[in-house]
């Protein structure tokens, strides 16, 4: 404790102490009276309640006269202590808890410091000390929460006034006591000794990879040589996910996450922007488009919410017309999918909604067209109205309200599935696939069907 901190609680006529903690041995040495507030800790339901109860009593002291609240360590780790400071109360600061704990365990320079209240809600990295762990509950939680991060069996210090000990992570609420004079230290782990990684340790990865020395196919990667990958990457995703396979789901999103990461890090080697800039920016799109969420606007269901995001989505890309809106629908997209955004669009351009009677007769006035232009053998009129009658099939998609590109794929899977078990038949008795009469593949194929 600072000697003008003595000095003035010697005169003080009213001194409290958040909790009973090494302030208070030294106000019992210099015999100096106080009152503690450790009462309010099983009084309060939780640390922002503690606070309010804390600054309640320290007014409620202050009505008849001066009074001193001691809090352990500095007052930037007490929210009613830094709450008096902002009310323009006099403050004299001491060494912080968390200093003091990474002093015990011989930790230098930079770490992340949070009170164990707080953790939960604050963004951390490594080397981690955390300080006011006074429950066993509390610890329990942090022992899950930093479980994410590290292995539990990962040796962490734990620290009870000025003993500390060095522990497994899984340890870290089964010790005998916990008090606000207990903290924890966390030391970071070099990455190839890492069993568990976060999105930091990806960045470093892929920065390694591109780095002069490191790895030389890596190195040379551009985005028009790598930009293929990303849609198969994106396609093996949708894959897992029809598949219902976890395992595959968490690779295959992980693969995506990557492309990504890559084209962001190129870019950041060319100074055009940086992986900050980009997350900035979905970050802000992510918000300005859901002002129904973060905004004024309201949205009662997934359709309202649908609406709000395309209005903010034209207003932000300056589309002042629906022509825009159309003109941008990429022309990467495959087929199918990109004529189901065209007709999205320009429904909400004004032209009429899809229905299914409406589609029908389209249908069949482009199957009438695309018979007659067949029956011209012009090749160039054929290839135009077939064109003509797959996009009404995109109409007909809409319709229906059904994603046509993923019903396709699925068709095309139960084609295989169907034709395989044909074919096993088939050659269980003995015949060729290439050699049945229609009587035959018709028998064949409705034992397929009434198998499923």
């Amino acid at each position: 404790m600072p000697l003008r901190a003595r000095k003035i609680l010697k005169n003080a006529g009213c001194v409290l102490v958040r909790n009973e903690c090494r302030a208070a041995e030294v106000l019992k040495e210099e015999k100096i009276p106080y009152t503690s507030l450790d009462f309010l800790f099983e009084k309060s339901r939780n640390f922002d309640s503690l606070t309010k109860n804390l600054l309640a009593e320290v007014k409620k002291a202050a009505r008849t006269g001066d009074v001193c609240y001691c809090v352990e360590g500095s007052v930037t780790e007490d929210r009613a202590a830094l709450s008096l400071m902002q009310k323009g109360a006099n403050l004299i600061d001491g060494v912080s808890k968390s200093a003091f704990a990474a002093a015990a365990v011989g930790l230098s320079g930079g770490y992340t410091a949070v009170s164990a209240y707080e953790l939960a809600e604050k963004k951390f990295s490594l080397p981690l000390v955390v300080y006011d762990l006074a429950e066993k509950s509390l610890a329990s939680d942090l022992k899950l929460l930093l479980s994410e991060k590290i292995p539990e069996e990962s040796e962490i210090f734990f620290l009870d006034g000025e003993t500390s000990q060095k522990i497994p992570l899984y340890e870290l609420d089964r010790m005998e006591n916990y008090s606000p004079r207990c903290a924890f230290v966390v030391y970071e782990t070099p990455l190839l000794q890492k069993s568990r990684f976060d999105f930091e340790d990806v960045v470093e990865i892929l920065r390694r990879l591109r780095a002069p020395d490191g790895c030389p196919w890596d190195r040379v990667q551009t985005h028009r040589s790598i930009r293929i990958n990303a849609i198969e990457e994106a396609y093996e995703l949708v894959d897992a996910i029809d598949a219902d396979d976890p395992d595959k789901i968490k690779e295959e999103a992980g693969d995506v996450l990557m492309q990504a990461l890559f084209h962001t890090l190129i870019e950041e080697e060319r100074g055009n922007f940086t992986l900050s800039d980009m997350l900035t920016a979905l970050s802000e799109k992510l918000i300005t488009r859901h002002t129904h969420v973060f905004g004024t606007d309201k949205a009662a269901n997934a359709e309202g919410a649908l609406s709000v995001w395309d209005r903010n989505k034209m207003k932000e890309k300056g589309q002042e017309t629906y022509s825009a809106a159309v003109n941008d629908v990429p022309q990467c997209f495959p087929a199918l999918l990109r004529a189901q955004k065209l007709c999205k669009r320009v429904e909400k351009g004004g032209w009429d909604k899809s229905t299914l009677e409406n589609v029908k007769c389209k249908l069949d006035e482009e199957f009438e067209e695309l018979k007659k232009a067949y029956g011209s053998q012009n090749q160039e009129k054929i290839y135009e109205e077939l064109g003509d009658f797959l996009f009404s099939c995109a109409w007909l998609c809409r319709a229906v309200g059904v994603d046509g590109e993923m019903a396709l794929l699925d068709a095309g899977k139960k084609l295989q599935k169907r034709y395989t078990s044909y074919e096993s038949l088939v050659r269980a008795d003995g015949k060729d696939p290439l050699a049945l009469s229609k009587e035959e593949r018709d028998f064949y194929y409705k034992r397929v069907k009434d198998a499923e």
